[in-house]
């Protein structure tokens, strides 16, 4: 038996200067998240991380929930634990079964001012709050509503040896953005339930890029951290691109140029190989109609065509899934098909999130 990532949700500092959502701190208070699980097994172990806090974290009380109980997460043999600023800790084993699928409840209860929270923050997941300790009550009454996850970088389960895992490194593609919040619909998900055995696991965030920091480390920085850390790890599913091209122009900057990320891709691949991971790579989604201001640009456009020829035809990959093609308006290969659109020109509804999912082979997964 082997202890391998059950859920992962990457994380970012809540001091960035570019912020798609509002950081917050807590004090006295209860933070009750959902976590759906990608794979299961019968014990599992949750992940906490104070990576980009400035202070101690305190936690005074925590525990894990599934269909099967609830179980009191302990440290070391202690209820409490103090993360120090930049680090991370892993929970003791529990014997706690969960189902690929399934969801998982954490409950942390933070008594001290904590400062700005490391967090996941566009999940399409909501967190509850609630004043002092509350994280054995069934129901958190006239609780606070927050879509982001805050404090958990993921969830480990015990599984055979020859479970084989891979992980969705990418950008809010994968994240979810534009999905239904709390319905479980991002592509990864979509994804998952089309497998046959082993799981992806998602480490996508929104507003990511291949070459630059902000929003989250870019790629290369994190890959050692987000993909080589897991256990048991086969393959990296990569979608990146539309940052590097769109974010720059919200201030006036030009974006990357083509010869740019795919000598990014082409790095990203020798990593992967290098630690004898398989690499699948996306071509990159359309995003002529975003709405956001300098994100769709004649130079961005040309150079998102550009790499994804070069995507669609170099060996560099193990595989490559056309996500580009399956969720464009044919008449207008710029933009994403109104039937996929989340509204936004640049994000993917549910039915865009099942095409990006059935764009992808599994036999080319092999898991």
């Amino acid at each position: 038996m082997i202890w391998t990532a059950g859920f992962r949700t990457a994380v970012i500092s809540p001091y960035e200067q570019i912020q798609l959502t509002e950081p917050r701190g807590f004090a006295n208070q209860t933070v009750r998240q959902v976590l759906h699980m990608a794979g299961g097994g019968e014990r599992l172990r949750v992940r906490l991380t104070n990576l980009y806090g400035r202070t101690p974290l305190t936690i005074a009380a925590a525990t894990a929930a599934t269909e099967h109980g609830q179980a009191v997460l302990t440290f070391n043999g202690a209820e409490k634990l103090t993360i120090p600023p930049g680090e991370e800790a892993a929970a003791d084993p529990m014997d706690l079964p969960v189902a690929a699928g399934a969801d998982l409840f954490l409950s942390l209860y933070l008594p001290e001012e904590t400062g700005l929270a490391t967090y996941s923050h566009k999940p399409m997941e909501t967190a509850h709050i609630v004043g002092g300790n509350h994280v054995t009550s069934p129901a958190l009454v006239e609780a606070e509503q927050v879509e982001a996850r805050f404090y958990v970088s993921g969830v480990d389960v015990l599984t055979p040896d020859d479970t084989t895992i891979a992980v969705a490194f990418g950008d809010s593609w994968f994240e979810g953005v534009g999905s239904t919040t709390g319905a479980n619909n991002r592509s990864v998900d979509v994804l998952n339930r089309r497998l046959r055995r082993g799981w992806v696991v998602n480490q996508g965030i929104a507003g990511n890029r291949l070459l630059r920091d902000e929003v989250g480390e870019h790629a290369l920085a994190r890959f050692d951290r987000d993909v080589l850390s897991i256990p048991g790890l086969t393959h990296v599913l990569v979608h990146f691109g539309i940052n590097d091209l769109g974010l720059p122009g919200m201030s006036g900057e030009p974006p990357a140029t083509s010869d740019a990320l795919i000598e990014g891709f082409k790095a990203l691949a020798h990593r992967a190989h290098k630690a004898d991971l398989k690499i699948l790579a996306a071509t990159i989604g359309p995003f002529a109609g975003a709405i956001y201001p300098g994100i769709s640009t004649p130079e961005g456009l040309v150079a998102r065509r550009e790499v994804n020829d070069w995507i669609r035809t170099t060996d560099t990959f193990d595989a490559v899934f056309d996500v580009a093609q399956a969720v464009e308006n044919p008449e207008a290969p710029d933009y994403i098909h109104p039937a996929l659109d989340s509204g936004d020109g640049m994000h993917l509804n549910d039915k865009g999130a099942q095409a990006m999912a059935n764009a992808v082979d599994p036999e080319t997964l092999a898991l």
